[in-house]
Protein backbone atom coordinates (compact mmCIF):
# COMPACT_ATOMS: atom_id res chain seq x y z
CA UNK A 1 0.00 0.00 0.00
CA UNK A 2 1.23 3.66 -1.04
CA UNK A 3 -0.57 6.85 0.12
CA UNK A 4 0.68 9.96 -1.66
CA UNK A 5 -0.74 13.49 -1.84
CA UNK A 6 -2.13 14.14 -5.25
CA UNK A 7 -0.97 17.68 -5.00
CA UNK A 8 -0.31 20.84 -2.73
CA UNK A 9 0.25 24.43 -2.39
CA UNK A 10 3.46 24.14 -3.94
CA UNK A 11 2.27 22.07 -6.79
CA UNK A 12 1.37 18.41 -8.12
CA UNK A 13 2.23 15.58 -6.23
CA UNK A 14 3.85 12.10 -6.59
CA UNK A 15 -0.04 11.05 -7.64
CA UNK A 16 -1.25 13.73 -9.28
CA UNK A 17 -1.60 11.78 -12.38
CA UNK A 18 -3.23 8.31 -10.63
CA UNK A 19 -6.94 9.21 -11.92
CA UNK A 20 -5.32 8.62 -15.49
CA UNK A 21 -4.48 4.96 -15.34
CA UNK A 22 -7.00 2.89 -16.07
CA UNK A 23 -7.96 -1.12 -15.28
CA UNK A 24 -5.44 -2.93 -17.20
CA UNK A 25 -3.01 -0.41 -16.84
CA UNK A 26 0.64 -1.47 -15.37
CA UNK A 27 2.60 0.05 -12.29
CA UNK A 28 5.81 -0.55 -11.15
CA UNK A 29 7.15 -0.54 -7.81
CA UNK A 30 11.28 0.06 -7.14
CA UNK A 31 11.74 -1.46 -3.76
CA UNK A 32 14.70 -0.06 -1.46
CA UNK A 33 16.65 -2.92 -3.01
CA UNK A 34 16.54 -1.83 -6.27
CA UNK A 35 14.17 -4.58 -7.51
CA UNK A 36 11.29 -3.46 -9.70
CA UNK A 37 8.03 -4.97 -9.22
CA UNK A 38 5.04 -4.82 -11.93
CA UNK A 39 1.12 -4.57 -10.84
CA UNK A 40 -1.56 -5.11 -13.47
CA UNK A 41 -4.70 -2.85 -12.34
CA UNK A 42 -7.70 -4.60 -11.89
CA UNK A 43 -9.89 -1.95 -9.90
CA UNK A 44 -10.21 1.98 -9.68
CA UNK A 45 -12.39 3.03 -6.86
CA UNK A 46 -13.36 6.43 -5.74
CA UNK A 47 -14.82 6.99 -1.53
CA UNK A 48 -16.26 10.30 -0.15
CA UNK A 49 -13.58 10.08 2.85
CA UNK A 50 -16.62 10.49 5.24
CA UNK A 51 -17.95 6.90 4.33
CA UNK A 52 -14.21 5.35 3.22
CA UNK A 53 -14.71 1.82 3.49
CA UNK A 54 -11.24 1.41 5.37
CA UNK A 55 -12.39 -2.05 6.08
CA UNK A 56 -12.36 -3.50 2.45
CA UNK A 57 -8.93 -1.01 1.48
CA UNK A 58 -6.97 -2.31 4.08
CA UNK A 59 -8.03 -6.25 4.50
CA UNK A 60 -5.41 -8.55 4.03
CA UNK A 61 -5.12 -10.28 0.44
CA UNK A 62 -4.66 -13.57 -0.04
CA UNK A 63 -2.73 -12.34 -3.29
CA UNK A 64 -0.01 -10.04 -3.68
CA UNK A 65 -1.65 -6.83 -4.38
CA UNK A 66 -0.54 -3.00 -4.32
CA UNK A 67 -3.00 -0.40 -3.39
CA UNK A 68 -2.80 2.78 -4.45
CA UNK A 69 -4.32 5.81 -2.32
CA UNK A 70 -4.64 9.88 -3.42
CA UNK A 71 -7.43 12.72 -2.61
CA UNK A 72 -9.39 13.32 -5.64
CA UNK A 73 -12.79 15.23 -6.29
CA UNK A 74 -13.91 18.70 -4.93
CA UNK A 75 -11.54 20.92 -3.10
CA UNK A 76 -12.95 22.18 -0.18
CA UNK A 77 -11.55 25.43 0.61
CA UNK A 78 -13.06 25.58 4.38
CA UNK A 79 -11.58 21.90 5.17
CA UNK A 80 -8.37 22.73 3.33
CA UNK A 81 -8.80 18.84 1.60
CA UNK A 82 -10.35 16.80 -0.97
CA UNK A 83 -14.01 15.52 -0.07
CA UNK A 84 -13.03 12.17 -1.93
CA UNK A 85 -10.17 9.46 -2.42
CA UNK A 86 -9.27 7.65 -5.11
CA UNK A 87 -7.72 4.04 -4.74
CA UNK A 88 -6.05 1.86 -7.69
CA UNK A 89 -6.54 -2.01 -6.83
CA UNK A 90 -3.38 -3.52 -8.46
CA UNK A 91 -2.37 -7.81 -8.81
CA UNK A 92 1.77 -8.57 -8.60
CA UNK A 93 1.91 -9.60 -12.58
CA UNK A 94 5.81 -9.95 -12.52
CA UNK A 95 9.46 -8.54 -11.01
CA UNK A 96 11.76 -8.86 -8.63
CA UNK A 97 14.16 -7.92 -11.22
Amino acid sequence: MIVGHVDSYTGPGVFYRLRDLAVGGDVQVRDIAGKVWRFRVYRLSEYPKATFPSGEVYAPSHRAELRLITCTGVFDQRAGSYRDNLVAYATLSGGGS
